[in-house]
């Protein structure tokens, strides 16, 4: 198993004719791969409303120390109110199935959806899985148990 090369399948007869709705890096220097909608025709979404986009492809990571985040478009989310309706979307390295794409418009206008726009981003991420081992106590530290906020403003 190549721990940087991930499988993906393209689902979608339109799809498999041309790579359009392969991921790619929109600059060099960007960390995450545009996804795009695979759909047919426009979809309105108005304010409030959740719809489930496909992207016409599905990955297969296998490498259980890797996983990928959909994260909403800095843009969409800032000028038109369009986040993910589940704010970040975990792909686990053994997932096989489409990547879908929840968006909520969160909005005061409708919002409209073309084929092909790219609606989301994925990141590919480094993954610890930690051995958890039984203590009776801690180690007191300067913090200990303060929390939201104690450090203040």
């Amino acid at each position: 198993m190549n721990t940087n090369k991930i499988q993906i399948k393209f689902l979608n007869s339109d799809v498999k004719n041309n790579n359009i709705f392969f991921p790619e890096y929109a600059t060099p220097g960007s960390s995450a791969l545009d996804l795009k909608a695979c759909i047919n025709k426009k979809i309105i979404l108005s304010p409030k409303e959740v719809v489930l986009i496909p992207t016409g492809i599905s990955i297969y990571i296998e490498n259980p120390y890797i996983t990928a985040l959909i994260l909403p478009r800095s843009g969409l989310g800032h000028k038109n109110g369009i986040v993910l309706g589940n704010l970040v979307g975990l792909i686990d390295s053994d997932y096989q199935g489409e990547l879908m794409v929840s968006l909520w418009n969160r909005g005061m206008k409708d919002f409209c959806i073309n084929p092909n726009d790219r609606i989301a981003q994925i990141v590919f991420v480094p993954i610890i899985r930690p051995e958890f081992y039984i203590v009776k106590k801690f180690k007191k530290t300067t913090r200990f148990q303060s929390g939201f906020g104690h450090s203040g403003i």
